[in-house]
């Protein structure tokens, strides 16, 4: 019997040309989304049977609408507040008639609002920088939607004009378009925007409402998706996830810290201001890798090990940051380990980032974090990333000019958990496609 490759090429896996906005997942941008094909797609081809799914870093929940489609519960847990709101939402299902009351109610409100009548009765946020990133006519405009949200009846349909605020306030700031850390606008491109600020929380409203439309058309049978704050890297509450029972795991962790990856408390900073989300400061704190390391420690896996002695070569501080990321990411697939079922699947989607000019292995360090666990490596599929928004370079010497590729490729690493109490061979079917190549 030939063995199966352990590593595939599969160009069916890159979904270039595919709609990743259909349904609620239309909702709101977000840095390193995983696109819902990708989640979809697991589910149809490794969890047929699963009844309940969950996602360590769940985001904005691509992978719980995909689960609640297919009527398999989900279960996400996000240090983000606004990565929470947003899942929430997407995975609430609301009437459409309801939503079309409320946003006409918003239409009437915005036509005939006099904001110089009003100006003194609104509720503008007194964060720090508030001036610097967005203009006091913008700050007044937001401020008024603010108002009219917060006089909304029913809690779901507040939520759901707080993700379209959010993704407004976004836009109406003063930072860069494309961007998902915050860069400030030059002095002339600041001279010229002027932003109709109701418009564009009209249109989010209206897209998101034909989102919600075709969600709740999809949505099969009574499937639910419960969205928690705790951290994995500190352990999973067994009051909400007991031991051995998840069926799938579908998840698309961060690449490396904070910090020098993907700012996810940095993109969303304004937004956690203007919603008076408290906690926001500590989202990248929190993450993995958040708390420096001392000390150069070894993980006993020479491909990881080999990586940090190089980076340490170059620069100290950096290898130490890499350190502190791999010794939370450890930790948190440990506590993951322990919810999944006996023959439960998981499945992450990972990038192999560079620092200082040199590869990290996440693939591998996954699937070896993963065996260590009781699992055993089913296939790693290789694909590209076309439409994930992600840096494509950075600065590894922090050297003006100087740059190096980031992540173009993504790796989607999928396990299955021994059953204990035999010895007897796992599934290690893969794919099958006249577009793979084995690597």
């Amino acid at each position: 019997m030939n063995k199966q490759p352990s590593k595939i090429r599969d160009r069916t896996w890159d979904f270039k040309n595919a709609d990743t906005k259909k349904y609620t997942h239309c909702f709101h941008s977000y840095p390193a989304m995983m696109i819902p094909q990708i989640a979809g797609r697991i589910l149809d081809e490794f969890g047929k049977d699963a009844k309940i799914l969950f996602d360590p870093y769940c985001g904005t929940g691509t992978s719980l609408v995909e689960a609640n489609i297919r009527g398999i519960d989900a279960i996400g847990t996000d240090i983000n507040p606004l990565a929470r709101l947003i899942a929430k939402v997407k995975t609430t299902t609301i009437p459409i008639e309801k939503l079309d009351f409320y946003i006409k109610q918003f239409a009437d409100f915005i036509l005939t609002a006099n904001l110089s009548d009003i100006g003194s009765e609104l509720k503008i946020p007194s964060f720090k920088n508030i001036d610097y990133w967005f203009k006091k006519e913008t700050q007044i405009m937001l401020a008024a939607i603010k108002g009219f949200i917060d006089k909304i009846d029913d809690p779901d349909v507040q939520d759901f004009f707080k993700v379209a605020f959010s993704e407004t306030v976004r836009e109406a700031s003063l930072t860069k378009n494309g961007e998902f850390k915050l860069y400030r606008m030059s002095k002339k491109q600041i001279e010229k925007f002027n932003p109709d600020v109701f418009s564009v929380m009209l249109q989010k409203l209206l897209r998101n409402k034909k989102g919600m439309s075709e969600y709740v058309s999809a949505k099969r049978g009574n499937a639910k998706a419960y969205i928690y704050d705790f951290n994995t890297v500190h352990g999973i509450p067994q009051s909400i996830i007991p031991p051995r029972s998840i069926d799938i795991v579908i998840t698309s962790p961060p690449y490396g810290d904070s910090r020098t990856t993907v700012a996810y408390g940095q993109f969303s900073r304004l937004s956690n201001q203007w919603l008076g989300f408290e906690d926001f400061n500590e989202v990248d704190k929190r993450s993995m890798g958040g708390v420096k390391a001392k000390k150069i420690i070894k993980f006993n896996f020479e491909p990881l090990d080999s990586a940090i002695k190089d980076i340490e070569t170059k620069d100290l501080r950096r290898a130490l940051d890499v350190v502190a990321f791999y010794i939370d990411y450890k930790k948190s697939i440990e506590n993951v380990s322990k919810v999944v079922k006996e023959n439960g699947i998981v499945a992450y989607a990972v990038g192999n980032r560079k620092v200082k000019g040199v590869q990290i292995p996440n693939d591998e360090i996954t699937r070896e974090f993963f065996q260590r666990n009781g699992f055993e490596h089913i296939v790693t599929i290789i694909r590209e990333i076309p439409n994930k928004r992600m840096p494509k370079r950075n600065s590894p010497s922090n050297i003006v000019g100087q740059t190096d590729s980031t992540i173009l490729s993504e790796f989607i690493v999928i396990l299955k958990k021994a059953v204990m109490t035999s010895a007897s061979s796992l599934c290690n079917s893969v794919p099958k496609t006249s577009m793979i190549t084995e690597i």
